[in-house]
């Protein structure tokens, strides 16, 4: 089966700025990730390719096409955001980017790396080997660059740095001799972390600046004019003078003049205008207006961001609180508290209605409407990692609980997550869909085990024991009347009736921990796995113990049927999968997959990952919807599938190539070891945490916390739990990274139309003419018009259906189902629309699934018009027959 990566769930934010395209699409970056969201229509996707560690700075272009992103190793990508792809890669090497911006014209970008500000022409569509070009470096920042801001005319660019000073660059090379020093903005306490422009009305050269400072104040400037400025120029560029010099009269007139006059009349020559008689801003005074304190001592300002045209600041601090004030008479509009962790991200939309806030640690992503005072977007992935999951049986839902004790619900078509159980109070361990599709079952540590109504959003019934159990497994049967329950402490299955909710039976006898608990799917046979190396089938209703007892050489850390009930599958500690037939009690096969999973070396382990024995063992297995092939995880960068009959490895899927996970590298670089240990395990003293520009991933965890990290906050790759939708298109594992979506369905179908091209009736027939019916089809479909729709559609021959269909992107499918029922209803070429519409459901069946509320409608008057022609046809038919049968017999008589 073709997996290819689909979506992220689990982890909506992770860290970085966010930013908001088209006043709707907001991207953020989830580790090395990124994630689209649609604010209108509640949808959010991950974008296809990965960087090489967390990403730490994105920057998208001013018409929302193209989009920079930059990770923790200051490697960037350029990456076409209409077609999902990267286009080129970039490595800056003068240190860490804090800052990257786009120039309005979208011309330029601007990258702050280290003490440094690089200025780079803007790469196009093309693929070239050399896309980027260096324009200008400015140099004149003593620390660390930690803002930009462009002006809207493209030519000065504001930068603030941690050296306690702002600078006013004009981004333009002037002529030789003539100065092009910036402009200083002095008398901050702290490092300058936003630096912004004001501009009057109907004017795209700025006249006012702020700058917003670490310590919670914001400085207003205005800009005085150039007055006196060639004098402070000529004062720097002459030499100075002798004490008791005579004033020579008259100088510039002679003909002899000095050096510096003939270069001036060399560069008046060449350039055809004088620059010193220009205004410049960076050249003017600039004054204080006034500085404001924001009074959130001892908070520091953790992100702000700028509206231009209302003239508002936003303001997040370390504390959890946002602040959104109006300028310039720093009027304070809202002051509120919306998370106990630092605010990494706050961001206006285009038309300032809307505020985007995201707090890394917690992994809360905020959209809020300021005027109305509400929630637009309000999602929070796991800030622990995920323990488990579980598909709903019409895999349109996921469910995933994790470390942080909350059981989330995710909707698999959108990306969302639309409830939130946090009645646990320990770790979530096991969780379980029921047959009808409404109950969630979850385990937990805390000694409970929960069902949870997803109609009400309430849990209905908890599963207890008379003294406190751990349980890290569970299971129920086929007919939702008996709930199962594996313990970590005493070794026992609790045995619960769903109706009533007592406590039926108690099943003893294995000597370990019963990590794997699975009811047949065809029968009332309960299958447990147990440390003690044992696998167990237990007759639930009759009492009678345990039926059959399978034995290995190595502890069994899990356990599955196969859908059909007639094969068990179990992975033990050496690194096998052995497979049993439950009837006949016999082994059928055995896969050794020591080797298959064995990769990536972590940074404290003193051998190779070839020679390391640690993680070759599969944790969480998943059979596929026939049957014929399985997945399996563990402690490893790696997911494998085999082919069970032929016990071969068919494909094995890295889950990430992120860096700045612990166990991903295969060969660690002998350069980082030094005699204290590992370089990278080394923690910084010079490192400050309450830097809102700082790296920006899970920090130090205590070690008595549930999912607490090792290695000084790096999260070590594994997979903890895998399960394949009940359909077979798909499949969930529930990684470090949070819980990645694969998919054999083509989730994304690029149109080229939405580019540039110009969408006409002359255009459509164009196309056809040039013998392209497939974007002659999808241009029609674009301008909405029923007799184009209907020529493109009997444009194309027979055999070229199935291609035509494949391309069709997914928000066409409803105006082309109206086609066809239309078509349906007084077309006499009756087979070759039930051709398309054959083709259709086998190109698009899953999107149709998903997407079966909106299409409802469309799908109804398809059924309706098949279900007429079907009687009509039935009827002539039938007549026929009776006919033929009429004739035959007078015929025979004769």
């Amino acid at each position: 089966m073709n997996y290819r990566f689909q979506n992220l769930l689990g982890a909506p934010y992770r860290g970085g700025n966010a930013t908001v395209i088209q006043n709707t699409q907001l991207i953020s970056s989830v580790g090395n990730r990124v994630s689209i969201t649609d604010l209108l229509k509640s949808q959010t996707v991950t974008l296809p390719f990965q960087s090489s560690s967390n990403i730490r700075r994105l920057a998208a272009s001013p018409d929302g096409t193209f989009l920079l992103t930059v990770d923790e190793n200051n490697r960037a990508q350029f990456v076409n955001i209409p077609a999902r792809a990267s286009l080129h890669r970039i490595h800056f090497k003068h240190g860490a980017v804090h800052a990257v911006q786009f120039s309005p014209d979208g011309k330029y970008i601007a990258v702050a790396t280290g003490k440094l500000v690089e200025i780079w022409l803007s790469p196009g569509f093309k693929k070239e080997p050399f896309a980027f070009h260096l324009v200008r470096t400015l140099a004149d920042c003593d620390a660390t660059v930690t803002a930009l801001e462009w002006s809207l005319d493209s030519k000065y660019l504001l930068v603030g740095s941690k050296d306690l000073t702002a600078r006013l660059f004009l981004v333009e090379r002037l002529s030789e001799g003539v100065m092009n020093k910036p402009y200083l903005f002095l008398g901050h306490r702290d490092t300058v972390v936003g630096c912004f422009f004001k501009y009057s009305k109907n004017s795209i050269t700025p006249n006012k600046a702020y700058t917003v400072t670490r310590d919670g104040y914001i400085f207003s400037w205005g800009y005085g004019g150039s007055d006196g400025a060639g004098d402070v120029d000529k004062l720097q560029h002459d030499e100075p003078l002798s004490p008791g010099t005579p004033e020579k009269d008259g100088e510039e007139t002679l003909s002899g003049g000095t050096e510096s006059n003939v270069k001036k009349r060399k560069n008046h020559d060449m350039k055809g205008d004088d620059p010193s008689s220009k205004e410049y801003l960076h050249k003017g005074k600039w004054h204080l207006l006034r500085k404001d304190g924001l009074m959130q001592s001892p908070a520091k300002v953790s992100a702000c961001d700028y509206h231009r045209v209302l003239d508002m600041v936003v303001v997040g601090f370390s504390s959890g609180v946002f602040g959104l004030y109006q300028m310039p008479d720093f009027v304070c509009i809202h002051l509120l508290s919306i998370s106990r962790e630092k605010i990494t991200t706050a961001v206006f939309n285009e038309i300032g209605n809307w505020l985007t806030f995201g707090c890394a640690k917690l992994g809360q992503l905020l959209v809020w409407e300021w005027r109305s005072e509400s929630y637009v977007l309000k999602q929070q992935g796991h800030y622990f990692d995920v323990n488990c999951l579980a598909y709903s049986p019409d895999s349109q839902l996921l469910a995933t609980g994790a470390d942080d004790n909350k059981v989330k619900v995710w909707t698999v078509s959108s990306g969302f997550c639309f409830v939130t159980f946090s009645e646990h109070t320990n770790a979530v361990t096991a969780l379980h869909f029921m047959s009808n599709n409404h109950c969630l079952l979850s385990a937990s540590l805390d000694g409970t085990v929960r069902a949870w109504d997803l109609f009400r959003y309430r849990n209905f019934r908890t599963f207890t024991t008379p003294s406190s159990r751990q349980f890290v497994s569970l299971a129920a049967d086929e007919s939702g009347e008996v709930i199962c329950a594996g313990t970590l402490d005493s070794f026992e299955i609790f045995v619960w009736s769903m109706k009533t909710g007592r406590l039926l039976d108690v099943l003893s006898g294995h000597e370990g921990p019963v990590h794997g608990l699975m009811f047949s799917p065809t029968s009332a046979i309960l299958a447990s796995s147990s440390w003690d190396k044992t696998v167990r089938l237990w007759d639930i209703f009759e009492g009678k113990g345990a039926v059959e007892t399978f034995s290995h050489t190595h502890d069994v850390l899990t356990v599955v049927y196969r859908p059909d009930g007639k094969q068990l599958a179990c992975s033990t500690l050496d690194g096998q999968i052995h497979f049993w037939d439950p009837i006949d009690g016999s082994l059928m096969y055995t896969i050794e997959g020591r080797r298959d999973i064995a990769g990536g070396r972590l940074m404290t382990d003193r051998r190779s990952a070839a020679n390391s024995t640690a993680g070759k063992c599969f944790t969480t297995l998943s059979y596929s919807a026939d049957g014929s092939y399985i997945l399996a995880g563990g402690n490893s960068k790696y997911i494998c599938m085999y082919d069970i009959a032929d016990q071969v490895l068919l494909r094995r899927f890295q889950i990430t190539f992120n860096l700045s996970m612990d166990g991903v590298h295969d060969f660690l670089n002998s350069k980082k070891m030094t005699d204290a240990g590992p370089l990278d395990l080394i923690d910084d003293d010079d490192s400050d945490a309450e830097e809102g520009v700082d790296i920006q991933t899970r920090g130090k965890l205590g070690g008595d916390l549930p999912g607490a990290t090792q290695n000084r906050g790096r999260p070590i790759i594994r997979t903890k739990s895998l399960r394949i939708a009940h359909t077979g298109r798909s499949f969930a594992a529930a990684t470090t990274e949070g819980v990645l979506v694969y998919s054999v369905d083509e989730s994304f179908i690029f149109d080229p139309t939405d580019l540039d091209i110009d969408v006409t009736p002359e255009a459509v027939n164009q196309a056809l003419i040039e013998n392209q019916p497939s974007r002659g089809l999808i241009l029609s479909l674009r301008l909405n018009e029923d007799s184009l729709i209907k020529k493109c559609v009997f444009a194309v021959s027979p055999g070229d259906v199935a291609t035509v269909v494949s391309s069709i992107p997914h928000r066409y499918l409803q105006r082309l189902i109206d086609v066809f029922a239309d078509l349906l209803e007084s077309c006499p070429h009756l087979e070759f629309i039930l051709s398309w519409c054959q083709e259709l459901c086998k190109a698009h069946g899953n999107s149709i699934q998903q997407q079966s509320r909106n299409l409802l409608p469309a799908l109804k008057f398809l059924q309706k018009a098949i279900t007429r022609i079907h009687q009509d046809l039935a009827d002539t038919c039938s007549s026929n027959e009776y006919m033929l049968k009429y004739l035959c017999s007078t015929t025979t008589s004769k």
